[in-house]
């Protein structure tokens, strides 16, 4: 009982906290590959329309993609080559807007000239670099962001080139365990909102919790 009042209690700190902190809003045709020199799992965004980041300097690596003429067949799909883009923010939302891509020629045009606003929550834009991030199909792209990172490119963060060790995706599952037991209120839906290392920090400080 008291680890369940401990653990709303700090969900609801960082839900508070949140309240200062940057949305992302994540358009369904945005892949977001690499935020801040880590990988983002899926699982952990799927269903999600926004994300929760701390103000100050960020990098997304992301993709565009989507299917032409709403078609299913994987052969129209349209997947756009990665795209970096590192920027230093104090504003409450962000936004990636997209230009038409309902032809051939702007999605030729969108990959080579990179020409996607990022935006305020007043429609204004921010300053930021852009670049793109020529890989192969298969490679990692958390290993291949560490290299950009590492080297003196035109949107590269070297605070991002460190690596950390991050939890197996069992691991977190695993620590995730918690928020299914029924005296607990719903919480996943809010940690997912939070970015990585929020919710490391919030992991961290439930394991605390629970050894103590």
């Amino acid at each position: 009982m008291k680890l369940s009042l401990a653990v709303t209690g700090l969900m609801l700190f960082l839900v508070t906290a949140s309240c200062s902190a940057i949305t992302l809003k994540l358009d369904p045709q945005i892949d977001l590959l690499v935020l801040d020199g880590r990988k983002i799992s899926g699982s952990l965004l799927k269903g999600a329309d926004s994300l929760e980041l701390d103000r100050g300097q960020h990098q997304f690596l992301f993709r565009v993609e989507q299917l032409r003429d709403d078609h299913k067949d994987a052969s129209l799909r349209y997947q756009s080559i990665p795209m970096i883009v590192t920027f230093n923010a104090e504003v409450k939302t962000i936004t990636i807007r997209l230009p038409p891509l309902d032809n051939k020629r702007a999605r030729h045009h969108f990959d080579r000239t990179l020409n996607f606003q990022l935006v305020d929550e007043h429609g204004k834009e921010i300053v930021s670099m852009r670049d793109r991030l020529p890989v192969a199909a298969g490679v990692d792209m958390e290993k291949a962001m560490l290299n950009y990172n590492r080297d003196d490119h035109i949107a590269s963060v070297p605070q991002f080139a460190k690596t950390t060790a991050a939890p197996p995706s069992a691991q977190l599952t695993a620590d995730l365990a918690w928020a299914d037991q029924p005296e607990l209120p719903s919480l996943k839906r809010w940690f997912q909102r939070f970015d990585e290392a929020t919710r490391q920090q919030f992991l961290n400080l439930v394991k605390m919790l629970r050894t103590s």
